[in-house]
C-alpha cells in the first residue's frame, strides 16, 4: 500500500484515496471469505461500511446543494468510524491478523480526521 504521493509527489484526491481504501479491504475480506460463521458476518459488515465510505464521498461531488454535500460527507464520516471498528474487532478476535490490519486502521483514522474536517469546513462556509 504505497501511497500517491510516494509515486507520484502528489497528494491523492479523497476520491481516490476512499476509492482505494474500499479496494485495499476488499482484497482483504477475500482472503477471509473462505471461513464461514462468525468471519463471515463481521466481513459483510466491514465490506457494507467500507464500500459506503468511497460511495457517499463520490455522490457528494454531484450533490444538488451545501446541504446535500455535507449530508453525504457525514454519513461517510460515520462509514468510515464503523470500519475503524469492524477493523478492530476482527484484528482483536484474530479473524484478521493484527500486522496486517495495522495499515488498514492507519488510514481508517487518517481518512475519518479528512472527513471530519471537510465536514466542519463545509459547515463553516456561509
Amino acid at each position: 500500500m504505497s501511497s500517491e504521493k510516494e509515486r507520484t509527489g502528489k497528494v491523492r484526491d479523497i476520491e481516490e484515496r476512499t476509492f482505494q481504501f474500499a479496494l485495499d479491504i476488499v482484497r482483504l475480506c477475500q482472503t477471509v471469505e473462505k471461513k464461514a460463521g462468525t468471519a463471515r458476518i463481521l466481513t459483510l459488515q466491514l465490506l457494507r461500511s467500507v464500500t459506503s465510505v468511497g460511495a457517499n464521498v463520490e455522490e457528494a461531488q454531484a450533490g444538488q446543494s451545501r446541504a446535500d454535500f455535507i449530508s453525504k460527507y457525514s454519513v461517510a464520516l460515520k462509514e468510515s468510524r464503523e470500519t475503524r471498528y469492524w477493523l478492530r474487532l476482527m484484528a482483536e478476535s484474530q479473524i484478521i491478523n493484527s500486522r496486517t490490519v495495522g495499515p488498514l486502521l492507519k488510514e481508517a483514522i487518517q481518512l475519518s480526521r479528512i472527513l471530519g474536517s471537510i465536514v466542519s469546513r463545509s459547515k463553516q462556509v456561509r
